[in-house]
């Protein structure tokens, strides 16, 4: 394969002056006729590893996707590439799915996106076995490969029969990728599409831009209120809420104090999402208040944060839903709040389903990674790392425990003093009855059992409540607690919990902070990305770029970003080009969008430039 051809794909179709990571290695491997297996971290250029090449080979690339979002923003952004592409799913009428398959067997596509059903049906299968005959089928390129997994996050059983593509095409190169895969996880995925002889690459699974912070729940919606104010006021994000009860109530509140939310959940009907999800990728600055049930191919650049008001299940499901914020690369935030009752819930809410006994064992193991990210004093982007098999080169200086160093103290007494009333209580109690033993309080319950007759009776009295809260909770974390879930969430001991006992091995806990309870300044509202944008939200050329791109946007009905990314608009201001030439030379216009944009922002500029 000539790179230069590749090269002037990148440059003239898509815009880009050069490739990034491993993309060229990819795309000159798969132009070749290899299977290849991507992980590479969401924002991190996927889709070009597929794009590029079925561009180059002769015939049309076939993309199974499991989102008909997806497939649709990837579609009308190849069109406005000048790509001929389309999709095959449920959201076409019959003969709008017929008119697609004709072009189809015209050869008159270069990419086609298909759900996994409806690549599986004995129709399609056909079609495609025709124009392998005539060697036009260009490579087969799986997204969200993960979801094969039936220990992911995301297990869609309809991709187990994707094996099929190997039996029936075997001349045909595969492309298998995702943003989320752990090392088991990755042998799944080559075990389940017959990918043994694919080349892995593997990209860091570091997202620089994205600072991550965990919060103790302290009155979560006044928390969530101070961090929208200070950081972000006119920002688009995702807020995620376990129950679709307060995913309906968080967005209501949201709203009654003038945010622009909507709720999404799979509780509502069919066109309320639709509509909710359309509003959030085609309006500027809208919050999504959601359950997992939305995220997942979402293609929306500028989510400029992601707030988690309960704990997600998994370190997987928090990377895959923190990581749909700063898709651009711009700065991005990931702000969780969290408590012990979210174990207990998450735990019971595990137990309660009706997984076999070893998926539940595995799923309690990704929650118990998961707390410990949260109440580690490390580097937060070391340990995301450290958990899909990755070292970090040091601290990150972008994430709470990097920023503001965590203090620790010596908690052995109190641990052992904490153990020893779960053990003295019969290891059958929550936490909030075992404080009350602990401080002496002489409540109904306490009374009822007996438990002021115990040693550990009042032994507790020199910390207050929220400090035992806390040790309990960093106990459970450390692994020296369990949370019984067949027990009503009373605690139990574990083995690792002896040595503390017998005094033979230290305990050091993070001092929590105090809550921070200071309104922020509007001088302060937003400056770490005031700052990333170089003064550009201030600027009134900044604000005419984005109202142009609004305009184009809504006469297409397409979203602002498949006009132009954040990313270009910024060059734009920045580079303020005179002339078409200088406008070819910003990153992300490509010619296509050059001779339908070049003009009508260049403009923009004029006008600018002249008070206009």
């Amino acid at each position: 394969m000539s790179y230069s051809t590749a090269q002037q794909i990148l440059r003239d179709t898509f815009g880009y002056s050069s490739f990034r990571g491993a993309q060229q290695a990819i795309v000159e491997h798969v132009v070749n006729g290899g299977d290849a297996l991507v992980l590479m971290p969401t924002g991190g250029g996927k889709s070009l590893c597929y794009q590029i090449p079925a561009m180059l080979r002769d015939g049309v690339g076939i993309v199974v996707s499991p989102l008909i979002a997806l497939m649709q923003d990837q579609v009308e952004a190849l069109k406005q590439l000048g790509v001929p592409a389309a999709f095959l799913n449920s959201s076409l009428e019959a003969e709008e799915a017929r008119e697609v398959s004709r072009r189809l067997m015209r050869g008159e596509l270069k990419l086609l996106y298909v759900a996994p059903e409806r690549l599986m049906t004995e129709g399609f299968l056909n079609q495609v076995e025709h124009l392998q005959q005539e060697n036009r089928i260009a490579l087969f390129a799986i997204d969200e490969a993960h979801c094969v997994s039936q220990w992911g996050h995301d297990f869609r059983p309809e991709y187990r029969a994707l094996t099929v593509l190997h039996e029936r095409f075997p001349g045909v190169p595969r492309i298998a990728l995702t943003a989320t895969a752990d090392a088991p996880t990755r042998r799944e995925i080559v075990e389940r599409l017959a990918l043994d002889r694919a080349t892995q690459f593997v990209s860091s699974f570091d997202r620089p831009n994205i600072r991550y912070r965990v919060a103790l729940k302290d009155n979560v919606r006044r928390q969530l209120q101070s961090f929208l104010e200070a950081e972000h006021p006119d920002d688009a994000g995702i807020v995620y809420c376990l129950s679709r009860k307060k995913v309906e109530e968080t967005a209501a509140w949201l709203k009654e104090q003038g945010w622009d939310a909507l709720p999404y959940h799979a509780g509502l009907d069919a066109a309320t999402r639709s509509a909710n999800q359309k509003r959030f990728l085609r309006e500027e600055g809208i919050i999504m208040v959601a359950t997992v049930a939305f995220g997942m191919g979402i293609d929306k650049p500028n989510v400029r944060f992601v707030a988690h008001l309960d704990l997600p299940k998994s370190m997987e499901g928090y990377y895959q839903e923190t990581g749909r914020a700063g898709r651009d690369g711009l700065p991005a935030d990931a702000w969780m709040a969290y408590g012990l009752g979210d174990v207990v819930s998450m735990r019971q809410m595990l137990m309660s389903g009706d997984a076999p006994d070893e998926r539940k064992r595995v799923e309690l193991q990704k929650l118990d990674a998961l707390l410990g990210f949260c109440e580690s004093t490390a580097c937060r982007h070391q340990s995301l790392l450290r958990y899909f098999g990755e070292e970090h080169p040091g601290d990150c200086g972008q994430c709470d425990n990097c920023l503001t160093p965590v203090d620790t103290w010596d908690a052995t007494k109190a641990a052992q003093m904490a153990l020893s009333c779960v053990y003295r209580t019969g290891q059958r109690f929550g936490v909030v009855h075992l404080i009350d033993v602990l401080l002496g309080k002489p409540t109904p319950k306490v009374d009822q059992f007996n438990h002021q007759q115990l040693s550990t009776f009042g032994i507790g009295k020199d910390l207050e409540q929220t400090q035992w809260s806390s040790v309990y909770r960093q106990l459970v974390a450390a692994g020296f607690i369990n949370v019984d879930m067949e027990g009503y969430g009373g605690l139990k001991l574990t083995e690792a919990a002896r040595p503390v006992l017998r005094g033979e091995q230290e305990v050091w806990l993070r001092r929590d902070a105090e809550p921070a309870r200071r309104k922020t300044s509007k001088a302060e509202r937003g400056s770490r990305l005031r700052e990333a944008f170089a003064g550009a939200n201030d600027d009134p050329l900044w604000q005419a770029l984005k109202a142009k791109r609004t305009e184009l946007a809504r006469d297409q009905g397409v979203p602002p970003y498949v006009i132009f990314h954040d990313t270009t608009l910024l060059e734009i201001l920045n580079r303020k080009p005179q002339t078409l030439d200088e406008m070819a030379r910003v990153s992300g216009i490509g010619q296509a969008k050059l001779a339908k944009y070049g003009d009508a922002f260049l403009q923009v500029v004029e006008d600018a430039a002249n008070g206009v």
